[in-house]
C-alpha cells in the first residue's frame, strides 16, 4: 500500500507538470518545485514577478520532488528546488539533483552554519524547535531540550510522531551535541514521560495542551503564530498556551531551515539565480518575517511580532550539514527506544 501511495502522489506531480504545459516551455521563465504550501510562499513570488518582470512556475507537492527530478534527468525543467528541514536538504543534494550555487550575495547574506559548504544549499529562512507549555499548569519560563526526560513530567508531555523530520533533526542535534548512547537515554526518558502515543502534528500538540492532555508539548515557532492569527478555528488553542525557547545545556536553540536548491540541469540558471538572491534580499526576507512567521537569515531584518515575543532566540551554532550526519543514527534510537509505539 505504501508504495501504491508513493505512486499516486508522483502522479500527482506528473500531471502537474504535464498540466503546466507550455507555461513551463517559455525559455526565461522561473521553474520552482516546491514542498512548501502554496498559500505561505505565492506571495514572494507574485513580489519577486513584480519586482524582475520574470515569471514563475510553480509545482507543489508534499513528497516525491528529489525522485522526480532525477527521473527527469537532463530534462527536467525544475530550474530551483525549495524544500524544509535539513534531512530533506541533504536527500536532494545526495540524489544528485543539486549543482554548486556561486553566489558573493548569498555567501555575505547567509551565514556559514545554514548553507552547505560546497554550496549545494543556502538557508532562506529559519524556523525553531520549541516547546509549547500550558499557561495555567506550567509556571516555567525556561527549559533545556535535557529537560524534557526529567521525571517530573512524567504523564505531561505531547509530541507528533519521533520521526517526522522536524523531530528527527532535533534527535539528530540532540546526538551531536551528546552522542549516541546518552541520546538513546534521553529519548527513553522523554517517552516515559509522554501523556500520549505520539501523533497529529504540531498544531495538535497546542490542541492536546488547551483541552488538558498534557501540560508541554514540542512543536515549531510557526505554528503558534499562525494560530494566533491567522487561524480563527485554532486561536483558543494559542490562547491556551506559551512558547519557550529551549536551548540545549551546552548550547542554543535547535533551528532548522527553509532552503534552496539550484537544479542540476536548470534551463533557465540566470533567472533562476536572479531567485535564488531575491529570496534573500530585504523584502523577500520581511516577507518571510511576516506572512509565514519565520526568522529571517539575513541579518538586521526584524523578526515578526509575535515571534519576537518569544524572547531572543540564542540559535544553535552546531553546523545544520553536521547535524543532517546523525539522522539515520536519530531514526534507529527512535526504533530501537519504540518511541512510537
Amino acid at each position: 500500500m505504501k508504495t501504491v501511495r508513493a505512486l499516486a502522489r508522483g502522479a500527482v506531480v506528473v500531471n502537474a507538470i504535464v498540466g503546466a504545459g507550455s507555461a513551463f516551455a517559455q525559455s526565461g521563465d522561473v521553474n520552482v518545485y516546491t514542498y512548501r504550501e502554496s498559500k505561505l510562499i505565492q506571495p514572494l513570488f507574485d513580489a519577486f514577478s513584480r519586482d524582475t518582470g520574470i515569471k514563475v512556475n510553480v509545482i507543489s507537492a508534499s513528497s516525491g520532488l528529489e525522485q522526480r527530478i532525477k527521473a527527469e534527468g537532463a530534462n527536467s525543467p525544475a530550474d530551483v528546488l525549495l524544500t524544509v528541514d535539513i534531512g530533506r536538504i541533504e536527500d536532494a543534494v545526495r540524489a544528485g539533483i543539486t549543482q554548486p550555487i556561486k553566489s558573493d550575495v548569498l555567501d555575505k547574506i547567509v551565514a556559514p552554519q545554514y548553507r552547505d559548504p560546497e554550496g549545494h544549499w543556502y538557508g532562506i529562512s529559519m524556523r525553531a524547535r520549541v516547546v509549547y507549555a500550558s499557561k495555567d499548569r506550567v509556571k516555567e519560563t525556561a527549559l533545556n531540550y535535557e529537560d524534557l526526560s526529567d521525571p517530573k513530567w512524567k504523564g505531561k508531555i505531547c509530541i507528533r510522531s519521533g520521526q517526522y523530520i522536524y523531530n528527527n533533526a532535533l534527535f539528530a542535534a540532540f546526538i551531536a551535541h551528546h552522542g549516541e548512547a546518552k541520546t538513546e537515554e534521553w529519548l527513553s526518558g522523554l517517552k516515559a514521560n509522554l501523556a500520549q502515543k505520539p501523533s497529529g502534528g504540531d498544531r495538535e500538540v497546542a490542541r492536546d495542551i488547551a483541552a488538558g492532555k498534557c501540560d508541554i508539548g514540542v512543536a515549531n515557532t510557526y505554528y503558534w503564530a499562525l494560530m494566533l492569527n491567522k487561524e480563527p478555528d485554532r486561536k483558543a488553542w494559542a490562547e491556551a498556551t506559551k512558547v519557550i525557547l529551549p536551548s540545549f545545556q551546552n548550547g542554543g536553540t535547535h533551528v532548522n531551515l527553509s532552503a534552496v536548491v539550484l537544479a542540476r540541469y536548470a534551463p533557465n540558471k540566470g533567472n533562476a539565480m536572479k531567485l535564488v538572491e531575491w529570496l534573500v534580499g530585504e523584502e523577500a526576507q520581511h516577507l518571510y518575517a511576516d506572512l509565514n512567521y519565520e526568522y529571517p537569515v539575513r541579518p538586521g531584518v526584524a523578526v515578526n511580532s509575535i515571534i519576537a515575543g518569544y524572547g531572543k532566540l540564542n540559535a544553535d551554532t552546531i553546523p545544520l550539514s553536521k547535524i543532517a550526519d546523525h539522522k539515520k543514527a536519530a531514526a534507529n534510537l527512535v526504533d530501537k527506544v519504540g518511541f512510537d509505539n
